[in-house]
C-alpha cells in the first residue's frame, strides 16, 4: 500500500511561503507546457618578505575556508527530528533561504511510502516548482539504462557476460581490444573506454545513438577491458543502442513502455539532447555568491543522462528500488535478483550498474548516483538499513553550487533522528579567498608593471640571462592558464573545455585567468624596460668615446697627434683640432 504524509505538511508549508508546492499539485502552468520532444534527435629582501606574508596569509584563509565549519543548525528543525513532510519543509526552506538556491525538486520515501515529493522556488523562468515540474535528472538515468538492459537480460536476449558486439556488431573501434567489452564491462563502467582517449564532451555532438556509436570507429581505448574504472558517458551511449536494436523499438520508447509507465512514471521521459529539455536545460551557475542564470550548451545525452522526470515520479522510482523491481502498485519491471545485481559492484571497486556504493565502514550504509550537467545538480541515494529513499535536483552547477549533495545530508541526518544542519556548497566559502586572490594577483602585477623600470636599472650591471632568468618564473601562471583544462581533468579523469570550466567553477578560471594576464603584463612591461635600459647604457658608453660633435678628436702636442676628447683643454705648446678640419688623407 502506498501514502504520503504530504497533504497536511504541505498545506502548512505552502501558506507560510511560496517556495514549495506539495506532492498533490497539478498545475498546468510553465511546468505543464513541457512535452518529450518527437523521438529521432578557473627594500627587495623586504618587499619580497611583505609579498610572501600576504600570498601565505592568502593560503591560510583558504585553508580556513576549507575547513571551518560553514554549517548552521536549522533552527527550523523539530527538537525531536523526525523525517516527515513537514520537517523536510523547513529544512529545504532553510537551505534556500541561506544559499539563495533557485529552485529544488526533492523526493523522499520509506518503504512504499511518499514522505514528501515537492518543488521548491523556481525554474530559470521564473516558473514556480511543484511536483510535477519536469527537470533534468542527469546522471541518475544511467540507473534507468541499466534497468532496461537487466530486463533483456532476464528475457534471454542479453548475456551480461558476452561481448557487445554479439548484440550489436556496428560498435567497431579503432583498438582491436574493443571486441573483447561485455556487455556488464559497459555498465560497471569497466570497458577501457574513457574520456582521456574519447573526449566525447569536446567533439562534435551526434544526433541520434547510432551516430553516437558510429562516432567510436576512430577512438582507442585507456585500458584493456575489464581493467581499469574510468567514468564514462559513452558506455551508457552504447549500453542504450543495445537497448535500442535488442529491445527492437526506438531508446525512448522501450523505457516509456518498459519502465517508466509500469512504474507509474507518467511525467518521465527520456530525450535524446539537452536542447529537448526543458527551458533547453538553463539554470544557474555560482560567483562570488552571486547567481547567474546561464543557457546550457548542446550536448547529446541519451543513455547516460537525458531522462526528464519530475518529484513525483522520482519518488515512484526508489519505491521500486527498495521494493525489489516492484512498484507501490505492486507491478513487477524486473526481478529482485536483477535489482541486487545492479546495487552490487564488482569485487574491490565501489561502482555497480548505474549506482554507486559507499566504502565499507561508512554510516549509514548508501546506495546512490550524482549526476551533473553544467547548470543543472542532482543526486539519489538508497538507506538500505532504515529502507529511506532520497532524491534531489536544483538547478545549479557543479562545483559552483553542488547544492544536491549538500542538501542531501541535512535530509540523512534527519532520516537518523539528528538535527539537520544548513550547509553551503563549497564555492560559497572558497569563492571569497579566491576573489582575494584574484585582488592580490591583479595588485601585484600592477605594481609589477610601475616598478618595471626601476627593477630593469637594478639589473642592468647583470649579464642579460640572468635577468631573464629572473623573469621566468612570472610565467607560471600563464602556463597553468594554458594548461587548466589539462591539469583539472588529471584529478577528475575528465576531458572538457575552457568554456565548460566557466560553468562548472567560474571563480577559479577567473583568478588563473587575472593571474596570467598579470604576469604576462609583468614579463612584458620588465622586457621593454631591460630593452630600454641596456640600449640607454650603450649609447652612454659610445658617446663616452665621441667629441662634442660627435667626432672623434685628435690632440696636437708637441707635433705628435694623438686621440683626444672634445671640449678638454691642453696644456703647453698643445692645441686642440677637431679632425675634420684636417686636410683628407692628412
Amino acid at each position: 500500500m502506498r501514502t504520503s504524509t504530504d497533504d497536511s505538511a504541505g498545506s502548512s508549508a505552502d501558506r507560510s511561503t511560496d517556495h514549495s508546492t506539495d506532492s498533490t499539485s497539478r498545475g498546468t502552468g510553465g511546468p505543464g507546457r513541457w512535452r518529450p520532444p518527437r523521438l529521432g534527435r578557473a627594500r627587495r629582501d623586504g618587499r619580497r618578505r611583505g609579498t610572501g606574508r600576504l600570498v601565505a596569509a592568502a593560503l591560510a584563509l583558504a585553508t580556513a575556508a576549507w575547513w571551518c565549519p560553514s554549517a548552521t543548525s536549522a533552527a527550523a528543525s523539530s527538537p525531536t527530528p523526525t523525517l516527515d513532510g513537514a520537517s523536510i519543509d523547513r529544512y529545504v526552506h532553510a537551505y534556500l533561504e541561506r544559499t539563495d538556491l533557485p529552485g529544488a525538486a526533492v523526493a523522499v520515501t520509506r518503504g512504499d511510502q511518499v514522505i514528501r515529493a515537492a518543488g521548491y522556488g523556481h525554474t530559470a523562468a521564473g516558473d514556480a516548482m511543484t511536483a510535477r515540474t519536469p527537470v533534468p535528472v542527469s546522471s541518475l538515468s544511467k540507473s534507468m539504462t541499466a534497468l532496461a538492459v537487466m530486463q533483456l537480460v532476464e528475457r534471454g536476449a542479453v548475456d551480461l557476460d558476452q561481448p557487445v558486439r554479439r548484440y550489436l556488431p556496428e560498435f567497431t573501434m579503432d583498438d582491436a581490444r574493443a571486441a573483447e567489452i561485455t556487455v556488464r564491462q559497459l555498465l560497471t563502467q569497466t570497458s577501457g573506454m574513457a574520456d582521456s582517449a574519447h573526449p566525447d564532451l569536446t567533439r562534435p555532438q551526434p544526433d541520434t545513438l547510432a551516430e553516437a556509436v558510429a562516432a567510436l570507429r576512430d577512438a582507442g581505448l585507456a585500458a584493456d577491458p575489464g581493467t581499469a574504472w574510468n567514468y564514462h558517458n559513452t558506455n551508457y551511449a552504447v549500453a542504450a543502442r543495445l537497448v535500442e536494436v535488442v529491445g527492437g523499438r526506438p531508446f525512448a520508447d522501450y523505457l516509456a513502455a518498459n519502465v517508466f509507465r509500469p512504474l507509474g512514471m507518467s511525467h518521465t521521459a527520456s530525450v535524446d539532447t539537452t536542447d529537448d529539455m526543458p527551458e533547453h536545460a538553463r539554470g544557474y551557475v555560482r560567483a562570488y555568491g552571486m547567481l547567474f542564470s546561464r543557457a546550457h550548451p548542446r550536448w547529446f545525452a541519451a543513455g547516460a543522462f537525458g531522462v526528464v522526470s519530475t518529484a513525483a515520479d522520482l519518488a515512484d522510482w526508489l519505491i521500486a528500488q527498495h521494493n525489489h523491481g516492484t512498484s507501490a502498485a505492486g507491478h513487477r519491471v524486473v526481478s529482485a535478483a536483477s535489482i541486487d545485481a545492479m546495487h552490487t559492484p564488482p569485487e574491490g571497486r565501489e561502482y555497480a550498474m548505474g549506482w554507486s556504493v559507499s566504502p565499507s565502514g561508512e554510516e549509514p550504509r548508501r546506495i546512490q548516483h550524482t549526476g551533473q550537467l553544467l547548470t543543472q545538480n542532482s543526486i539519489q541515494t538508497l538507506l538500505p538499513d532504515s529502507g529511506i529513499g532520497i532524491a534531489i535536483t536544483t538547478n545549479t552547477a557543479m562545483v559552483s553550487g553542488d547544492d544536491a549533495a549538500v542538501m542531501l545530508e541535512g535530509l540523512i541526518d534527519l532520516a537518523e533522528g539528528r538535527s539537520p544542519s544548513v550547509g553551503t556548497p563549497f564555492s560559497m566559502r572558497a569563492d571569497y579567498v579566491l576573489a582575494a586572490l584574484t585582488l592580490l594577483a591583479l595588485a601585484l602585477g600592477t605594481l609589477g608593471v610601475v616598478r618595471a623600470s626601476r627593477w630593469a636599472r637594478r639589473t642592468a650591471d647583470r649579464p642579460l640571462w640572468r635577468a631573464a632568468l629572473r623573469t621566468l618564473p612570472h610565467l607560471l601562471p600563464l602556463l597553468l592558464f594554458v594548461e587548466l583544462t589539462s591539469l583539472v581533468g588529471l584529478l577528475t579523469n575528465r576531458q572538457g573545455t575552457l568554456a565548460q570550466l566557466m560553468y562548472i567553477w567560474p571563480a577559479l578560471v577567473i583568478l588563473t585567468g587575472t593571474a596570467a594576464l598579470a604576469s604576462t603584463a609583468l614579463v612584458t612591461a620588465r622586457t621593454l624596460a631591460v630593452l630600454h635600459v641596456r640600449r640607454r647604457g650603450r649609447l652612454g658608453r659610445d658617446r663616452a668615446g665621441l667629441g662634442g660633435w660627435g667626432r672623434p678628436r685628435l690632440s696636437v702636442t708637441g707635433g705628435n697627434l694623438s686621440g683626444g676628447t672634445a671640449g678638454r683643454s691642453t696644456s703647453g705648446d698643445s692645441c686642440a683640432v677637431p679632425l675634420h678640419v684636417l686636410p683628407s688623407g692628412e
